[in-house]
């Protein structure tokens, strides 16, 4: 009933979207052809913010970034619904040469999982999208050969083991353990046909929903992008009893 997109490279009305029944909702960067995220939503949201408020990017300095501005690149959104908050996520790549490898660690990290504990402190919390980290060895098929890499450096892992640490739950490790399950394959080396993968593509919930998750899968079927789907299913009675 809600479908969420990262990396959209494009402004509303650019893209023909066939979903007549859907509310749309984009946050697109100032730079044309590049980031952006949108929700399409079947029931109408109580309330939609595009980005961290501004207390939130002022603390954590997000206007400071050398390679660009993270506030006018159109990496957040969140929609509120009666019975929960749900934020939708494209979050900066660190970069091949560790360039925003900083941004990541000391600022665009630490300000969301301060948005999501703002966030948690009213109603639960799902949060997806492009995390662009690979948490554990069990979700990147090469992992020795990628450690400091972009995407696997103990910062950003430290980063995204601080949003569990703060009491929200990796819903598809719920349901799913072990390796060989990614969301993401390079274009080169016919990596997706060989399944040398990473997931970097996240559902977290905060720990409260748990009780309504029925399912969590990565739709590795669907083709057309380098990356592939992720979901996760709730239980509407339960969730409204949360």
């Amino acid at each position: 009933d809600i479908f969420c997109m990262q990396e959209t490279k494009a402004e509303q009305g650019q893209a023909e979207i066939d979903l007549p029944h859907y509310e749309e909702y984009w946050n697109s960067a100032a730079k044309k052809g590049y980031s952006g995220t949108a929700i399409f939503t079947r029931q109408k949201p109580i309330a939609v913010l595009n980005d961290f408020a501004a207390e939130i990017s002022d603390e954590y300095s997000l206007h400071n970034d050398s390679y660009g501005d993270p506030r006018a690149e159109g990496r957040v959104i969140t929609a509120e619904y009666d019975d929960f908050y749900l934020v939708t996520t494209y979050v900066p790549n660190a970069k091949r040469d560790l360039s925003r490898l900083k941004l990541r660690e000391k600022q665009w990290d630490p300000a969301l999982l301060h948005h999501m504990k703002m966030l948690d402190a009213k109603k639960p919390v799902l949060v997806c999208g492009d995390m662009n980290v690979a948490h554990t060895e069990d979700d990147l098929a090469n992992p020795k050969a990628n450690v400091g890499e972009h995407g696997f450096t103990d910062e950003e892992r430290q980063g995204f083991q601080n949003f569990l640490d703060a009491g929200f739950v990796d819903t598809f490790r719920l349901f799913t353990e072990g390796n060989g399950n990614y969301s993401w394959w390079s274009y080169m080396s016919k990596a997706r046909e060989r399944n040398a993968g990473w997931r970097i593509d996240y559902f977290l919930a905060s720990e409260r929903l748990e009780k309504a998750i029925t399912g969590a899968e990565i739709h590795t079927d669907v083709m057309g992008s380098d990356h592939c789907p992720v979901s996760v299913e709730l239980d509407e009675k339960k969730l409204a009893k949360i």
